[in-house]
């Protein structure tokens, strides 16, 4: 196949369609630790947190780690172990169990232990450690509501490391962070929000720049955004959701053959395009159902179903409960279904 790929990093409708989709999971800088350690000292951060623990209440969620000072090692689940310095943005997309250290230690101590409340609601700190070499970290809890339509998190590895100094404009969010530690440290009013804020904007940075250095070889959302063909038919599906789309006019649309656009779909997605809509128009409505007031025929009407019923039955097959034990937030007490990748979404 031909054609120029798109790039994330300065092609602007690449980018619209990453920000589209970071909207609809509604990620959101929730809980932030601010935290000392000094050497020689281990930390080993959970899964889960225990129920006493702001983070145990927040659903599906993403840890940043921003080395502010001082450097250490950190091995995640999988068994990578990096090394950190001052300057490296740390993004871990899903909450699994890691530890990091630096000098000797007999032991690796449980996180939500040290954990302590902070002057401010939602910034909780962290003072720990020998004594000993001074190591600065800005920990952020980041929530989504990504939970079925995960394209983009899946095509992430288990840990993403940039040096905030490696580029000018992430250079200038990581110093912008740090003044906003030196807020929270004085416990000035509206420094919780400034740094949400921040972390989100560090997130799709994050992105933007693994994007910029992915191998043009391999899968996921974000090669497919960058393919020439399949990016095109995101912009499309995205532009037009609750349009009744089909193969042929998606093809059309792409200047492709029905064929050659489905195959080429499927092998970066792991989904054929029908089943890509099915699952975007269940995350819009979704995110509308617990956000919004609108009735579930007007919210049907809108992401492409002509009746209740059939969304319905299309918001179940998806997600494994209805809309209205959605709205009403049975899926923040009870796991949702996964999606079934080897299961079409689309009814024959």
């Amino acid at each position: 196949m031909t054609g120029t790929p798109l790039s994330i990093a300065d092609a602007p409708a690449a980018a619209d369609l990453l920000s589209d989709v970071l909207r609809a999971v509604r990620l959101t800088g929730s809980v932030f630790l601010n935290a000392r350690f000094t050497a020689p000292f281990g930390i080993l951060s959970p899964e889960r947190y225990d129920p006493r623990m702001p983070m145990a209440h927040l659903r599906h969620i993403s840890i940043f780690h921003l080395i502010v000072g001082g450097g250490c090692t950190i091995e995640t689940a999988g068994g990578e172990r990096r090394a950190l310095v001052a300057g490296d943005l740390v993004l871990l997309p899903f909450t699994r169990a890691h530890k990091f250290w630096s000098g000797e230690t007999a032991e690796m101590l449980f996180a939500p232990d040290l954990v302590q409340r902070g002057p401010l609601d939602g910034v909780w700190t962290v003072d720990h450690g020998g004594g000993g070499d001074e190591t600065r970290m800005i920990c952020g809890f980041l929530e989504s509501q990504e939970f079925l339509f995960a394209p983009l998190f899946r095509s992430l590895p288990e840990i993403v490391i940039e040096h905030a100094g490696d580029h000018p404009l992430g250079a200038m969010i990581a110093s912008t962070v740090r003044e906003v530690v030196a807020l929270v440290e004085a416990a000035a009013p509206g420094a919780q929000m400034m740094l949400g804020r921040m972390m989100e904007m560090l997130f799709l940075e994050m992105l933007r720049r693994y994007s910029a250095h992915l191998p043009a070889e391999g899968t996921g959302w974000l090669l497919a955004l960058k393919d020439p063909l399949v990016g095109r038919a995101l912009q499309l599906l995205h532009q037009q959701p609750a349009r009744k789309w089909t193969v042929e006019d998606l093809a059309r649309g792409t200047g492709s053959s029905r064929s050659v656009l489905a195959e080429r779909f499927t092998a970066l997605l792991g989904r054929p395009p029908m089943d890509y809509v099915v699952c975007w128009r269940i995350q819009l409505a979704a995110d509308r159902l617990r956000n919004g007031r609108d009735s579930l025929a007007a919210i049907a009407a809108d992401v492409g179903y002509e009746s209740e019923a059939a969304f319905g039955r299309a918001f179940k097959r998806v997600t494994g409960i209805s809309p209205g034990r959605w709205r009403d937030g049975a899926g923040d007490s009870e796991p949702l279904m996964p999606l079934q990748l080897d299961k079409p979404l689309v009814p024959d």
